[in-house]
């Protein structure tokens, strides 16, 4: 099995070594790695280079448009995603290939870290919890720094939808009409806290907001995503 491992990333030379650390420990080695390097300002290019992995450039702003050109420049059969302030745990991989026969696309779980034990332990079990909810009402919820999808599965249906939020989400939604879309307990991801910056209150709102299809201030002013 063939897996390209892709990270869009903008202005996240700060964030992206650890993230391409975690990525290039897996106990599964990923076919590539792409970083994709979203009209960045800072070193970010420069950074991923320094690891020698792949490096595409797409020069319009936003996720979802760095997603897809991640999705179209990848090489394997399956193109897993994760973020660039992400860590994914060792066996990140290893356990998505596992349920991956017969799948179109699988996802995991997230817990934030740079935060308390306690917030990181109540931000895992909520997130499980709202994850088995969705796969529950058949929606399922995968997320961008956690998922992993069947190229050609994911291109018949149009890849990541070009909208401002919610892309992964919404293909995700495509896929499952198209075959099994699997939620791997195992493959979890630690997220930067850094979208806890208004408190949780303010963050849990833009959630509701996001499922909602309402993407209001899901970004800085300069671009990052503040998910």
């Amino acid at each position: 099995m063939r897996i390209s491992v892709v990270i869009p990333a903008h202005n996240e030379e700060a964030f992206l070594p650890k993230a391409l650390q975690a990525v290039l420990a897996q106990t599964l080695p990923p076919f590539e790695v792409i970083v994709v390097d979203n009209a960045s300002t800072d070193r970010t290019r420069e950074v991923a280079e320094g690891f020698g992995v792949r490096v595409v450039y797409c020069p319009r702003k936003g996720v979802a448009y760095a997603r897809q050109a991640g999705l179209l420049a990848a090489r394997g059969e399956w193109v897993a995603m994760t973020d660039a302030d992400s860590l994914p745990m060792p066996g990140w991989l290893e356990a998505l290939a596992e349920k991956a026969p017969g799948a179109v696309a699988l996802y995991g779980p997230l817990r934030f870290y740079g935060v308390s034990a306690v917030e990181a332990l109540l931000s895992d079990w909520g997130y499980r919890a709202f994850l088995h909810l969705m796969a529950l009402l058949r929606h399922p919820n995968l997320a961008g720094a956690n998922m992993m999808v069947l190229k050609e599965a994911a291109l018949k249906v149009g890849g990541f939808p070009q909208v401002e939020a919610r892309e992964d989400v919404l293909l995700g939604w495509r896929l499952a009409r198209q075959g099994p879309v699997r939620y791997v307990p195992r493959a979890l991801v630690l997220t930067s806290a850094r979208r806890l910056k208004g408190g949780w209150g303010k963050f849990l709102l833009q959630q509701v907001r996001n499922l909602l299809g309402d993407p209001r201030g899901y970004f800085g002013e300069g671009g990052e995503r503040g998910r």
